[in-house]
């Protein structure tokens, strides 16, 4: 028997289904094991030495390949062509050599697709493990490790609430951050623009100013009203005819096919998915055998898959779409070795694979693969120059027309931030001499733009650029951003949250060389230079943590009130920007005579007023220079009149809140985001401190209800057990009737989860079984059933897309296949495990079960 291993169920399915009877697919579900999260799993001084811990969740899969594999005359190692896919395998090797079930025949196979043919290829031509692939994997896994686990200490330590940093991840913020620190900085400009309204043979056109009293006008130049005002009249006085017509013709190419970072910005821009979204779905089509694997660097395709591609042009179009040389593209990657194919379908002759949006993914990798073979689009520019006369004014109309579209009829490529395209408007056929009758004149007044924030496309586009990171890294880096709340997501553009842009400034002032561009990206081509086995990965990483380690040191030595002073300063242009009043941005607008400063608290830093006890004014560290207001301190709203106590209002790290009192003891409660401001007395605050509020005894179960504000919102409370509350009024307004209704209907609630499943979905009786086709969702995922034949839907195929069509055609495929593997021989094993032990001893027929059911 051949043991094949790879890393998902899925990918194990399809494979099984190309092999023989002699081959045995087992997943491993990605990655087997990891460095532990604690100090000492990388050893410096011991050549970089690391501790692997196999993953908690994987004992009982390894178990099983374990087993396995003590069975097996061949071990093959199928994971993915990239340096991860080595490094599972690496591990998975490693482990069964542990355990002394290694093999004595181990072989790596790579393929590209899931097909058939790829497949076989692959097993007919094995090789070794690659160990600079697997070299480059722990030099990388062992830097992440000594940044995240040497920094993070210090970060918590000398920086509340900053949660961790990472080497590529701080990089990426740092962009985020950069680029909001120049927008803030942006001081818009005003500018005037002028266009003339033409017509000629019933077409209209515009033309827009280019000369004005002799001189050239650019973009910028004319920045007052007056002199758009001028030059508006200068060209409504004006008889403009046309003084020269250029044509000139231009050639379009398509883009190349798809790489991990193209996709990844296409997929944002055309589908509004995130990267993350991409790859999931991208995953999804290539363990369905959809397409090409989606995690790569490289630009080229197979030469049968060109020749493929042609083929489908030609099919689809006339010749001429089809260039009458196969087209060549040439990676850019810097690395070889991880350069695979690029991203395109596995079968060209195929359209449409999936539904939802694996369908929509899957046409936009079909599209993009075509185009890259097609013939290039021929276009023609039209530049015409419309004169007064005197030759001191002249307008400027500019189009261009389609003559063929080749690759354009297909598949355009987007842009990021593109706007208006004077280029792309159609002009009427014109001849020197000719005079276009003018219909009228625009004056447009305008601002200049500042940058746009990033989106997800044009961060990818940026950092690959830079050389930051790796393409198949870039989804989850800017997850982590997200998850840690650094940044925040509006309008599908990164904003940085406060931590943030402290996080970055901390590092850019303590630790300046690493979140440097040039620097990071130096430091991945050394990495890349690993798995090209150019360099040796422990020399890599000395060199890198001989700096490194010493520096984090120094920071460790000082005080946290030294580093809030330092970053007090380093961020003062942006904490306290120039009011350009002359008046002192520092001062502080509470009591007019203290300076404002950044101060650290735990829960993070916030601005203070110098004069404190006696000036209570903070305010968040958050947009520049405060406005976003500030609190002068407690305020006080009354007294209670049972205990004379103050009762005061205050804001807090989780929002503003009430308090009673004075001291650790004093009573609390959270003012609710449901109450307004001018409902909000001390009659209400009154009430809030005074929860939970007794409602009645239950009825039946003779048993008190509660109702109060909780962390999750108002509640009602019947022995131990919870309901909702729709809002903060209804607490002190719901009677005994209303609760113990809302109390029954909680409990009805919470005992759906045993009741009979519903299906998503029904679709009618099957054509040959007549059973009530259904889908519904299952312990692996939805399937559809005819009550006979339960068939599993491909990952990319999204449930609510199903149609009648493929619903029949998913059951009649796994009604073809017959009943899975093993299950008639499991009830015979089954009946003769229990009809052993009755007869020898009875009494202890039930002590096996029990035990059996134990261990599942």
């Amino acid at each position: 028997m051949q043991l094949v291993i790879v890393e998902s169920p899925a990918k194990a399915k399809t494979i099984e289904k190309y092999l023989g009877r002699d081959f045995k697919v087992l997943a491993s579900y990605g990655h087997v094991r990891d460095l532990p999260p604690k100090d000492g799993s990388v050893d410096p001084d011991d050549g970089f030495a690391m501790q692997w811990q196999l993953y908690p969740d994987k004992t009982k899969r390894m178990k099983e390949i374990q087993d396995a594999a003590k069975g097996a005359d061949r071990l093959i190692l199928a994971t993915d062509p990239d340096r991860e896919g080595e490094a599972i395998s690496w591990h998975v090797q490693e482990l069964l050599r542990s355990k002394k079930a290694l093999p004595a025949a181990v072989d790596r196979v790579t393929f590209n697709a899931i097909t058939k043919d790829a497949v076989l290829t692959a097993m007919a031509n094995p090789r070794a493990l690659d160990d600079d692939l697997i070299d480059a994997y722990r030099a990388r896994r062992a830097l992440d490790y000594l940044v995240g686990f040497t920094l993070s200490p210090v970060l918590w330590r000398k920086l509340p609430g900053a949660k961790s940093a990472g080497r590529v991840q701080s990089v990426s913020l740092r962009l985020i951050v950069e680029r909001e620190r120049e927008i803030e900085a942006f001081v818009a400009l005003q500018y005037w623009s002028i266009t003339g309204l033409f017509e000629m043979a019933g077409t209209p056109f515009k033309a827009r100013l280019a000369r004005w009293r002799g001189d050239k006008i650019e973009r910028l130049t004319i920045t007052s009203e007056a002199d758009a005002r001028a030059a508006e009249a200068d060209v409504k006085a004006g008889h403009f005819t046309v003084e020269t017509v250029e044509t000139k013709p231009l050639t379009r190419n398509p883009p190349p096919p798809f790489t991990t970072s193209t996709l990844q910005q296409e997929a944002a821009r055309k589908l509004g998915f995130s990267a993350s979204h991409t790859m999931r779905i991208a995953q999804g089509l290539y363990e369905d055998g959809a397409i090409t694997y989606m995690r790569t660097d490289g630009v080229q395709m197979d030469g049968s898959a060109i020749s493929a591609a042609r083929k489908a042009i030609a099919t689809r179009y006339d010749g001429g779409y089809v260039p009458d040389q196969p087209r060549q593209y040439q990676t850019k990657a810097k690395n070889a070795q991880e350069a695979h194919e690029a991203i395109r379908p596995t079968d060209f002759s195929k359209d449409k694979a999936g539904s939802g949006d694996h369908g929509r993914l899957y046409e936009l990798i079909w599209k993009r693969a075509m185009a890259s073979q097609m013939a290039s689009a021929r276009l023609e520019r039209t530049s015409i120059d419309l004169s007064d006369g005197t030759g001191k004014t002249m307008l400027r109309a500019t189009g261009q027309v389609i003559k063929f579209p080749g690759f354009l009829a297909l598949y355009d490529e987007s842009r990021d931030d593109a706007g208006d395209d004077d280029d792309a408007r159609l002009l009427p056929a014109m001849a020197k001499g000719d005079a276009p009758a003018k219909t009228g004149v625009e004056v447009e007044s305008h601002e200049t733009q500042p940058p746009p924030r990033y989106s997800e496309a044009s961060l990818v586009k940026k950092m690959e650029e830079l050389g930051i990171g790796r393409p198949s890294t870039y989804a989850s880096i800017l997850q982590v951003l997200k998850d840690r709340a650094y940044v925040t997501v509006e309008k599908n553009r990164f904003m940085p949250e406060e931590s943030g842009r402290l996080l970055t400034a901390f590092l850019e002032r303590y630790f300046t060389r690493y979140v440097e561009y040039d620097y990071t990206a130096g430091l991945e081509e050394e990495l890349d230079d690993v798995s090209g086995g150019r360099a040796q990965w422990q020399a890599v990483l000395d060199a890198f943590w001989r700096d490194f380690k010493p520096r984090t040191g120094e920071v460790m030595e000082l005080k946290p009130s030294e580093i809030t002073a330092a970053l007090d300063e380093f961020l003062g242009p942006y904490l306290f920007p120039d009011k350009g009043d002359g008046s002192d941005p520092r001062l502080c607008p509470n009591c007019g005579t203290g300076k404002l400063a950044l101060r650290g608290g735990k829960f993070g830093p916030f601005i203070a007023c110098s004069n404190y006890p006696d000036c209570k004014f903070t305010r968040k560290f958050a947009q520049p220079g405060g406005s976003d207001g500030g609190d002068t301190g407690p305020e006080t709203m009354g007294n209670d009149p049972d205990s004379g106590l103050e009762v005061t209002k205050r804001s807090g790290r989780f929002g503003p809140y009430i308090q009673l009192g004075d001291g650790k003891e004093a009573k609390r409660s959270s003012i609710p985001k449901d109450i307004s401001g001018e409902d909000f007395d001390l009659d209400y605050a009154l009430r809030l401190l005074s929860l939970p509020r007794e409602v009645g005894t239950h009825p039946e179960s003779g048993k008190v209800i509660m109702a109060g504000l909780g962390r999750y919102g108002p509640y009602l409370l019947h022995d131990g057990k919870y309901a909702k509350l729709t809002g903060t009024t209804e607490i002190f307004d719901i009677g005994m009737n209303a609760a113990v209704v809302r109390i029954a209907e909680a409990a009805n609630g919470g005992g759906r989860g045993r009741t009979k499943a519903e299906p998503l979905n029904t679709f009618g009786p099957h054509p040959t079984s007549g059973g009530e086709m259904k889908l519904m969702e299952g312990r692996f995922g939805p399937y559809v059933t005819d009550g006979t034949t339960n068939a599993t839907l491909p990952k990319s195929m999204e449930p609510a897309a199903l149609t009648l069509e493929e619903a029949i055609a998913l059951i009649d495929a796994r009604a073809a296949k017959g009943p899975a593997k093993g299950k008639k021989k499991a009830a015979p094993k089954k009946a003769a495990a229990k009809k052993a032990p009755a007869k020898k001893a009875p009494a202890k027929k039930k002590a096996p079960a029990k035990k059996a059911a134990a261990e599942e």
